[in-house]
C-alpha cells in the first residue's frame, strides 16, 4: 500500500514538473515561432493615431468577428507599441467595397505624424508590392541606391503584374525584414526586394488612408 502511494506521489510530482516546464516554454520566442501582433479581439498592444487629437479613434477603427475594420478616413494609422527588427510579417487584408488606398509602414519611429519616417510596403489597389520610402529612408533595389533625402516620398514600383484579388476577397502579405534586406510577397508572388535599408527596426503601422479596408491574422515570426 505504501509503495502504491509513493508511486502515485512520484507521478503527480512528475506531471506538475512537466506542466510547469511547458508553461515556461510557451513564453519563449525564437526563430520561426509565431508571435501574434493582433489578438483578434481588441487593440491591446497597438496605438491608434490620428493627427487631430480631438478626433474619436473608435469612429475609424473597430473590431467585429475577428476582423479589424478601418474606415480609411481621416488619414492616420494603427501601430504596434513595441518596435521590431529581423522578422517575417504576415497579414491579410481585403477591400469590403471599392478598392482604394492603404499601406504597411515598416521600421517607423520618431514622433507620431502623417507620415513618419519609414519604408512602406504599398497596399494601394493595383500597386500592392510597391516600396515607398518616406522621410528620407533609403534602400537599394537592383543595385541602385534609391535614397533621396530631398524627396518626402520615393516610389519604387513592384516587379510583377498585380497579384491582388478583387474586392471582397482576402489577400495575404508576407514581408521579410532581415537586417537591411526587405522582401514582400503579395499572395505568394515576390513583388519587390531590396537590400541595405537605412532603417532596420521600428514600429509596424497599418494605414488609414483613402477608404474602408479590413485586416486580420497579423503576426510575426522572428528571424533570429
Amino acid at each position: 500500500m505504501r509503495q502504491t502511494v509513493r508511486m502515485l506521489f512520484q507521478w503527480c510530482m512528475l506531471l506538475m514538473f512537466l506542466s510547469a516546464f511547458s508553461g515556461c516554454q510557451q513564453g519563449v520566442s525564437g526563430p520561426g515561432q509565431k508571435i501574434m501582433l493582433w489578438n483578434g479581439k481588441d487593440f491591446t498592444g497597438w496605438k491608434l493615431y490620428l493627427p487631430d487629437q480631438d478626433a474619436d479613434v473608435s469612429e475609424v477603427w473597430s473590431v467585429r468577428d475577428g476582423v479589424v475594420h478601418c474606415k480609411g478616413r481621416p488619414n492616420g494609422y494603427m501601430r504596434t507599441k513595441d518596435k521590431y527588427a529581423n522578422y517575417r510579417l504576415h497579414l491579410e487584408w481585403r477591400w469590403p467595397d471599392e478598392p482604394t488606398n492603404s499601406g504597411v509602414l515598416l521600421h517607423a519611429s520618431g514622433e507620431d505624424q502623417v507620415w513618419p519616417k519609414c519604408i512602406e510596403c504599398q497596399l494601394k489597389a493595383g500597386s500592392a508590392g510597391d516600396f515607398v520610402l518616406m522621410g528620407g529612408a533609403g534602400i537599394t533595389v537592383d543595385g541602385k541606391n534609391m535614397q533621396n533625402p530631398e524627396k518626402r516620398f520615393v516610389v519604387i514600383p513592384k516587379k510583377q503584374q498585380s497579384s491582388e484579388k478583387p474586392a471582397g476577397r482576402w489577400n495575404t502579405y508576407e514581408i521579410s525584414c532581415d537586417k537591411g534586406a526587405i522582401r514582400c510577397y503579395v499572395n505568394g508572388v515576390l513583388q519587390n526586394e531590396g537590400t541595405g535599408a537605412t532603417i532596420t527596426a521600428g514600429w509596424i503601422c497599418l494605414q488609414s488612408e483613402g477608404g474602408p479596408i479590413e485586416f486580420r491574422n497579423i503576426y510575426i515570426e522572428p528571424l533570429d
